[in-house]
């Protein structure tokens, strides 16, 4: 199967136009950034992507030992981009595909021109001198629970991820992204994703970066955006009013904004 195939991959937009590629977090697929990428045709190349496990992907590709951490996705983002021949690309990274995005652009640094971090967390443990949000017991009952009972898990914390407890309607669409995801493969993504600690490599980040940060964030607390922002080079952060850790759904319209004031110079 061709990498096109494996990921799903969709184009759209301005051929031969600098291209954007935007890349979905844990329990997600690349349906999440149907508010988002679109407003970017005019003047991009638009690339959308489903991690292996997600979507329309390929099960079958999947390889435990491969998946066994963020660098083997962030090497799916790096044969993605050389298999569609792009260059002076902007990653867009949201939750856990923001550190993905860290480590593709920090090996093969000269095929990205910018980066976005969409709620990044380079690790959700708690640790001395460092608050990420999450006490190792926290993690442990997660993945727990995680495993006993996926479905059970997914309808349980995707409202508490999404937040916007007034409008139920998003809990319930990541409910059902979470439920249409592999099991399997979701207790070992978690499992990665969560126990990770990429604090080392956010100063080997070379291109200006900018983090956007919701102001109510369960799964990446305003600390951990900031601490983001100060450990890569140059790297800005924009505080989004929004809750929740899926802006890209909530608040699509700022999520935009706040991506377009940064990419677009030098764009019509």
């Amino acid at each position: 199967m061709t990498v096109v195939d494996r990921h799903d991959i969709r184009v759209s937009g301005v051929p031969g136009a600098q291209p954007i590629v935007f890349a979905h977090g844990f329990g997600c697929d690349q349906h999440m950034w149907r508010h988002v990428a679109p407003r970017f045709e005019d003047a991009f190349t638009v690339v959308t992507f489903d991690h292996v496990g997600a979507g329309g992907s390929d099960l079958a590709a999947y390889d435990p030992v491969r998946y066994g951490t963020l660098d083997g996705y962030a090497q799916d983002v790096l044969e993605i981009v050389r298999k569609l021949d792009l260059r002076d690309v902007v990653l867009v990274g949201h939750s856990v595909s923001a550190m993905i995005g860290v480590l593709a652009v920090a090996a093969e640094p000269d095929r990205f021109d910018k980066l976005v971090l969409v709620g990044p967390s380079p690790r959700y443990l708690d640790d001395d001198g460092y608050t990420g949000g999450f006490t190792r017991a926290d993690v442990a009952e997660l993945l727990e629970s995680l495993d006993s009972n996926y479905l059970g898990w997914s309808s349980a914390m995707a409202p508490v991820i999404m937040g916007n407890v007034d409008r139920p309607e998003l809990g319930a669409e990541l409910t059902a992204s979470f439920c249409r995801t592999d099991p399997d493969i979701a207790r070992r993504f978690a499992r990665v994703t969560f126990l990770s600690d990429n604090r080392a490599d956010l100063a080997r980040v070379p291109v200006p970066t900018l983090v956007l940060q919701c102001t109510d964030d369960v799964i990446a607390p305003v600390a951990v955006g900031q601490y983001v922002r100060d450990a890569i080079p140059g790297a800005r952060m924009v505080l989004l009013d929004a809750t929740g850790h899926c802006p890209n759904l909530s608040a699509p319209e700022a999520t935009t904004a706040a991506i377009a004031g940064f990419v677009r110079a030098g764009h019509p």
